[in-house]
């Protein structure tokens, strides 16, 4: 007697603690809002870099304005072709 006591509390116990449908439900929305969190953030970070890369170029509005030279790599134009040359 004291085994089948013994073994239907023990089948309470984790039938008690056992995982519901809406424990499930909220185990997959917590995965959820962490794949959403970690996606926005990577996204926050490409913006936060376009940001940064537009403020760099600010400064070289003024000195287009003034006339200056371009900062950077040269463009190389392409050697001119002799198309008449027999």
């Amino acid at each position: 007697m004291w085994k089948l006591t013994k073994q239907y509390w023990k089948d309470v116990w984790v039938l008690l603690w056992s995982k519901t449908t809406i424990d499930e439900k909220a185990i997959a929305t917590v995965k959820e809002i962490k794949k959403r969190y970690k996606l926005t953030s990577k996204e926050l970070q490409d913006v936060a870099n376009a940001i940064k890369e537009v403020g760099n170029q600010i400064g070289d509005i003024d000195d287009a304005v003034k006339g200056k030279a371009r900062k950077g790599r040269k463009v190389k134009m392409p050697k001119p072709t002799n198309m008449n040359k027999k």
